[in-house]
């Protein structure tokens, strides 16, 4: 029995105690509900809950913590698929497809799919921590700057299979989303950009206020202009998925499992990147990818797998490097520090009896919202059968107070509006908003890492080819952009084949 292996068998008995049970569940809990509830995020509720854990032992705070960190993923999944609103950022290309599935009756598959997506896809992220992560690590730091933006640039190149029916239309949404990031403060100038004149802008226009707008409040006044959209009852057996979504699951979810494990490796890749890439993936191997968008389980099974999968996967190099790849890690490296540890090499044989028991409750508390999560389907499915009139006013509230408390910012509520108005137009024009989310999330990135590279090599853009692991992203990512090419070729050789036997 490896030395490792010995450990985690040990921290799995500590954090079985019933207190370190406790704070897991509670952690559970809190992540739930704060993923439920839009804009707030898991930086959010663990910065809430972050004083509370002072008085706490090492040991059972950062499994509170942790717990709330990959917790939020779930909850997140509830808003988007019930009310189209994304609770998590990683929750957007969810909406594609969960929202839809909801509209046909099938919230409670959509829900219960993701659940066991993300219960597989974060139990095995934390296992692979435990038998691989040095190894892994070792990989990871090799991701400079140019190997971070040809990364970058598959999750860009994943723009061509979300564009839907117009190619152009998606062209000129995802243009408008890289001129969103624009916004702020030059990354190595250091003057402000396009900030007309308002300080709040000058971090750069936060992400949540854009997503919360364009996507909850713009459905909602959509629905409140027209006819109410139909949703089929949902019966008892049809909560769950059938054998044939489990089946149709299946391939995803593995893939899912292995594409977040692998980007959460690379500190500054998002779980929204993740959700991102996996969906393109999946709707580039699928043989019918003209029903992603109308409801495909496959469009939510990936995403939801690969989120969950990146954000325990990303706690690899905080634990093994003391490098936090997102602000909810950061908040988790500070509950490290304050409490007289240093997360890196020497964390783990210096204080086995701390790591190990935290490692090992991130297993339980995956178990634990399976069984939080699954078995409130159908509790969480009657949200559809409460009228328009008290449900969306209450969305409103929560899209508001959840935009609000990013920044405690009124600010921030009214780039909300904005962009909700600006969502009902291009939503009647019929133009695609997935690659606006796509691009803000991307651009900031793919500028800081091409001007980083650009800096080492002094303007010299062949930087960007010399690492062997750079050219293989660029080829995998310019594969992806033509993928659409050849399924649409292949498509209308077909109906022409048809035709000629007709």
């Amino acid at each position: 029995m490896t030395s490792s292996l010995y450990d985690f068998i040990v921290g799995f008995g500590i954090a079985l105690t019933p207190e370190n049970l406790l704070y897991a569940l509670i952690g559970c809990l809190v992540g739930t509900l704060v993923g439920v509830l839009p804009g707030i995020g898991s930086a959010g509720g663990m910065v809430i809950l972050l004083p509370l854990t002072y008085k706490l032992d090492p040991t059972g705070a950062i499994i509170m913590l942790a717990a709330i960190f990959y917790g939020s993923y779930y909850g997140g999944t509830i808003s988007t698929v019930l009310m189209s609103v994304p609770g998590e950022v990683a929750s957007v290309v969810t909406m594609l497809d969960g929202t839809e599935m909801a509209r046909k009756g099938r919230a409670g598959a959509a829900l219960s799919i993701a659940a066991i997506g993300s219960f597989i896809g974060g139990t095995a992220a934390v296992l692979a921590l435990v038998f691989i992560a040095p190894l892994l690590t070792d990989v990871a730091l090799k991701f400079g700057p140019p190997e971070f933006f040809a990364l970058l640039f598959i999750g860009l190149a994943t723009l061509a299979l979300l564009a839907g029916d117009s190619m152009l239309r998606a062209l000129a949404m995802a243009v408008f989303g890289l001129l969103l990031g624009t916004i702020g403060t030059d990354p190595t100038m250091g003057t402000p950009r396009f900030d007309l004149g308002f300080t709040n802008l000058l971090g750069g226009l936060d992400f949540v206020p854009v997503v919360m707008g364009l996507f909850g409040l713009s459905e909602i006044l959509l629905a409140a202009d027209g006819p109410p959209p139909t949703l089929r009852e949902a019966k008892l057996s049809s909560l769950y998925p059938t054998k044939q979504d489990m089946k149709d699951s299946a391939g995803p979810i593995a893939r899912g499992t292995v594409l977040g494990f692998f980007l959460g490796l690379v500190p500054g890749t998002t779980q929204a990147l993740a959700s991102f890439i996996s969906y393109g993936v999946e709707k580039a191997v699928s043989r019918r990818p003209w029903t992603f968008g109308t409801g495909a389980i496959e469009g939510v099974a990936g995403p939801e797998t690969a989120n969950n999968s990146h954000a325990n996967a990303a706690l690899i190099p905080l634990f093994t490097l003391g490098i936090p790849g997102s602000p909810s890690v950061a908040i988790l490296l500070g509950a490290f520090i304050m409490n007289g540890l240093a997360p890196g090499p020497l964390l783990f044989s210096e204080k086995p009896e701390i790591v190990w028991p935290i490692i090992a409750s991130m297993i339980i508390g995956n178990l634990m919202l399976l069984i939080l999560n699954v078995p409130l389907i159908g509790l969480w499915v009657r949200i559809l059968k409460v009228p328009l009139g008290i449900l969306n006013p209450l969305i409103i509230l929560f899209i508001c107070l959840g935009t609000y408390l990013v920044n405690n910012a009124v600010f921030d509520v009214w780039v909300m509006l904005l962009f909700g108005l600006i969502g009902v137009v291009l939503r009647k024009l019929e133009f695609p908003l997935a690659p606006i989310a796509l691009t803000l999330i991307i651009g900031p990135l793919m500028e800081g890492a091409l001007r980083q590279a650009l800096s080492i090599s002094r303007g010299n853009v062949d930087i960007l080819f010399r690492s062997p692991l750079a050219c293989i992203l660029l080829i995998c990512g310019v594969i992806v952009l033509t993928v659409p090419l050849w399924s649409r070729r292949a498509r209308a050789r077909g109906q022409l084949g048809k035709d000629a036997t007709d």
